[in-house]
């Protein structure tokens, strides 16, 4: 992950390698200009030399063949001596003049020098005729030479004039170029600079409105994405998750809350239905007949029944039970029904043993055993049946509880299932649990919305569908 301070150095050392390449860059140019411009002047200093040189060397053989017993030969050789040199820096230097002109004049010079050297020679032999014949083609090349001189001077200047003008219009451009890269600079310093901060401001801002939101109760806002690969992005992922796990936490602190209440509210029904009259009356009425009809083994059974049924009822609400032990409280319930109205209900149970290690709120199953013999049997003259049916699907554990009694309107259905609050008849009930109760302590124990399903027709019974996952622990 790139930081900020990465960033700002790297931005840093890219904007001073540009401003050295620029500086590298204009330097070479302006250093090719002042050697082009060096170079120049170089060449007419070096025709100006050989002029003087060609007048000193004629002026020191005259001084010579006047005096040849003086210090002028010694002037003589050394004033050769250099005169040849800078004629060898004109076969190695460019200038604008044509070659073959150049070449004469290299040549001319050269004739000058030889006759400088025969008229000398002459005087140390003393033939006066002759050095005074190559002493005057020596004056007269002299002559020559510096006619010659100033005219390729003339015309290195006259080409020099054109490099001028492109000296000027190169200068010009070149303070074009300045003025073209401080604006450019200028404007790419600020585009990076607005480019840069925006990266930064904008994140900051994404968080400070979704803190905003926060300080006021929101926590379901929208998550903040932060594209960039530094602790901006960090820092809007941990925020994203702080309001996540904030939320989390408050679900699961009303889902408690309402649990508590719904506990509160079964102790309630609790105490004033500990003894339902109707239900303990039906219960020892029968009792009493099967005492009076049958011997003391039936109503032992009976009695058994009815008392684990009661110490299930009685039991703490808030603790949460296997489903072995709901099924057998059922069972139980079962029993006491199938005595009560004989070959008027019939009861189907299908289970697969292996579902039984589930844990579920205590008072899951019976109250909705009941509700459909109370509700959707016990009205009909003819009777019915009530089935549970446990089996296992993909991940979940699917208890059904049918009947083929009077059924409901579809209307219903969705009233129950939206647990819309509604009065509730408990008449005959032996907990004074309903069916809303028993939906949203499952919904809360399992933190699941999607755990009923209800299918129901008037006139074709009602069948209650409870989808349990088996690993609660992976809801958690």
């Amino acid at each position: 992950m790139k930081t900020i301070r990465g960033k700002l150095i790297i931005y840093f050392f890219v904007f001073v390698i540009l401003f050295h390449v620029t500086a590298i860059s204009i330097f070479v140019s302006s250093n090719e200009l002042t050697k082009t411009y060096n170079d120049s002047f170089q060449r007419f200093l070096l025709l100006n030399t050989i002029s003087q040189q060609t007048s000193e060397l004629y002026s020191t053989t005259k001084s010579y063949v006047n005096e040849p017993k003086s210090g002028s030969a010694e002037d003589y050789y050394r004033i050769k001596s250099e005169l040849e040199g800078n004629v060898d820096q004109l076969t190695t230097t460019f200038y604008y003049i044509d070659t073959i002109e150049m070449k004469n004049y290299i040549n001319l010079i050269e004739t000058y020098i030889r006759e400088t050297e025969l008229t000398v020679g002459f005087v140390l032999r003393d033939d006066s005729e002759k050095y005074i014949n190559h002493l005057e083609e020596a004056g007269n090349a002299s002559d020559y030479i510096a006619e010659s001189t100033l005219e390729i001077i003339k015309l290195e200047l006259t080409a020099y004039q054109s490099f001028y003008d492109d000296l000027q219009l190169r200068n010009k451009n070149f303070l074009l170029f300045i003025a073209f890269l401080f604006l450019t600079t200028i404007m790419l310093a600020v585009f990076f600079a607005l480019w840069y901060s925006k990266g930064i401001t904008r994140p900051l801002g994404q968080l400070s409105v979704a803190a905003e939101e926060v300080s006021r109760g929101d926590l379901k806002g929208d998550p903040i994405n932060v594209h960039t690969n530094d602790e901006l992005r960090l820092l809007g992922d941990t925020f994203n998750q702080m309001r996540s796990n904030i939320y989390e936490l408050f679900e699961e602190i009303q889902d408690q809350s309402e649990l508590d209440r719904l506990v509160k509210e079964m102790e309630l029904k609790h105490l004033q239905n500990q003894i339902n009259p109707h239900f303990l009356f039906n219960t020892l009425n029968t009792i009493s007949k099967m005492a009076y009809l049958e011997d003391a083994k039936s109503t032992s059974g009976l009695i058994d029944s009815a008392a684990t049924l009661l110490r299930h009822s009685l039991g703490e609400i808030e603790h949460r039970v296997s489903l072995e032990d709901e099924v057998k409280v059922v069972k139980d319930y079962f029993h006491i029904q199938k005595v009560r109205f004989s070959e008027r209900i019939t009861f189907h149970v299908d289970i697969d043993e292996s579902c039984l290690v589930l844990e579920v709120p205590r008072l899951t199953l019976q109250p909705l055993v009941e509700n459909a013999f109370i509700h959707g049997i016990e009205g009909k003259e003819e009777g019915g049946m009530i089935s549970l049916v446990i089996y296992q699907e993909l991940k979940n554990v699917i208890v059904e509880i049918s009947d083929d009694g009077v059924g409901m309107e579809q209307e219903k259905v969705n009233q129950i299932l939206s647990l819309t609050k509604q009065q509730e008849e408990h008449v005959g009930h032996s907990t004074g649990i309903g069916l809303t109760n028993v939906i949203r302590r499952l919904q809360l124990f399992f933190r699941l919305t999607h755990i009923v399903e209800m299918k129901s027709k008037p006139g074709q019974g009602t069948m209650i569908r409870l989808l349990l996952p088996q690993d609660k622990e992976e809801l958690e």
